[in-house]
């Protein structure tokens, strides 16, 4: 028996919805562990397409339970309409199928108002945020004045709380950011509606997941984000506000790590990524244009176009290391056909000298200048490979030669959205390949 954890090994954005579905069909438990509605997981079944925000990627099996944890920041109304879609669709027709932590914080309209009215405030500084108050929420949680869901279903500490949290908010707002001041009734009576609305799916999830692991029960563990946006190991401070990595699914779900068998890393075959913040292999021109049309590199929440740039192996070992990967899967290398050359950088040059580990300063990161190794590609479509050994030589050699300088397994190759196109080379729950 073996729990997995599915991490992001870039700047988020990997493909991570797709693996988690697809691994999902083994899985009993899928937990969501950190993070908010600034994730978007899509996934195509059947050609249809369904992009997930809050409720983790198993909402699409019928058997399978779905869990989000105490690290998750959860905007209520988000989550209720994404309920209602998925029920409309005829999915979660059980809702004893769904697990919100009571420990998991709740964003608030005043976080959405901060978090906006802040990124207006820093013109040319901007950091990319989504403006859906997920920093400002894990803020009050840190600073230890957030609300939970268990004090959202205790009334009275609920509403003494959000009194003392909207007079300070409130002056914030009026006094500092120069925006409105926000209605204490207004709030309170819409949150009682959505405290009634969610808190048949409240309950100490990470006792329910002991529990169910004790009795040998399959977990998979979905993460939101990439590594290279975690807040203590990530491009600071172009990152997200939440620990993405592999402890982070420990922290935010209240699993030991004991209980994590297999750490599944997800990468594109090339890189990504959203907003402001360093990105070494950037490419612009006509070479990042055909990246991002045939990679359709716009995002599932915020329906932003992606920067694009050719795989970046520093980051990816980074991840490798600081999640302690046992595999990674790639995505997307059918994008890449038709490259008569396809780079990947082994290492960045700073100051004369070569960096071959991911830099710590931001500065480093902005000028420095990729290092690069020039694979030849292949001018076939791969949407229709389902075996490793159908694949173009060189699209074979592309794979393994970025296994070779990221020191890790690759598991799954991925040649298309669908559940269909993907090439398994090794199941982490330990089942027999299905490819």
């Amino acid at each position: 028996m073996a729990n997995v954890a599915i991490i992001g090994a870039q700047w988020g954005d990997e493909g991570k919805g797709k693996i988690v579905d697809l691994f999902t069909q083994d899985a009993d438990i899928i937990v969501r562990f950190q993070g908010g509605n600034n994730a978007g997981h899509t996934l195509v079944v059947d050609g249809k397409k369904t992009v997930l925000h809050l409720v983790p990627s198993g909402a699409l099996h019928a058997d399978k339970l779905c869990v989000i944890g105490n690290g998750v920041v959860v905007d209520p109304e988000i989550l209720i309409e994404e309920i209602d879609a998925l029920k409309r669709q005829g999915h979660l027709k059980d809702d004893s199928r769904l697990r919100i932590s009571e420990q998991a914080h709740v964003i608030m309209p005043y976080h959405k108002a901060i978090d906006l009215a802040r990124e207006r405030l820093r013109g040319k500084g901007k950091i990319g945020t989504t403006g859906r108050g997920i920093g400002p929420a894990y803020e009050d949680k840190v600073a230890r004045v957030g609300i939970r869901f268990i004090d959202l279903l205790e009334e009275d500490t609920f509403r003494d709380k959000l009194q003392r949290n909207i007079e300070e908010k409130n002056f914030y707002l009026k006094a500092i950011l120069h925006e409105k001041a926000l209605d204490f009734n207004e709030i309170h009576e819409g949150y009682g509606r959505y405290r009634d609305r969610l808190k048949g799916y409240v309950t100490d999830t990470g006792l329910l997941l002991d529990h169910e692991i004790r009795a040998g029960k399959r977990v998979l563990f979905e993460g939101a984000q990439g590594t290279l946006l975690d807040v203590d190991h990530g491009t600071y401070p172009y990152v997200t506000s939440s620990s993405t990595v592999t402890g982070g699914a420990c922290s935010g779900s209240g699993v030991g790590p004991q209980h994590i068998q297999q750490v599944i890393g997800i990468s594109k075959a090339y890189t990504t990524r959203v907003g402001s913040g360093p990105f070494p292999t950037e490419i612009d021109g006509p070479d990042g244009e055909t990246l991002r049309r045939e990679g359709a590199e716009f995002g599932a929440t915020t329906g932003r176009s992606r920067r694009c740039g050719w795989f970046d192996a520093v980051g990816v070992r980074h991840a490798v290391r600081t999640n302690g990967l046992t595999g990674l899967a790639l995505t997307k290398l059918d994008v890449l056909s038709r490259f008569e050359k396809i780079p990947i950088c082994t290492g960045y040059r700073y100051g004369g000298k070569l960096i071959s580990d991911f830099p710590a300063s931001s500065k480093v990161m902005k000028d420095a200048e990729p290092v690069y190794e020039k694979m030849s590609g292949w001018d076939a479509p791969l949407d229709r490979v389902s075996k490793f050994s159908d694949l173009p030589a060189n699209a074979q050699k592309y794979v393994r030669r970025i296994e070779e300088i990221i020191g890790t397994e690759i598991i799954l190759v991925s040649v298309g959205p669908g559940r269909e196109q993907t090439i398994l080379l090794k199941n982490p729950f330990g089942e027999s390949v299905r490819s």
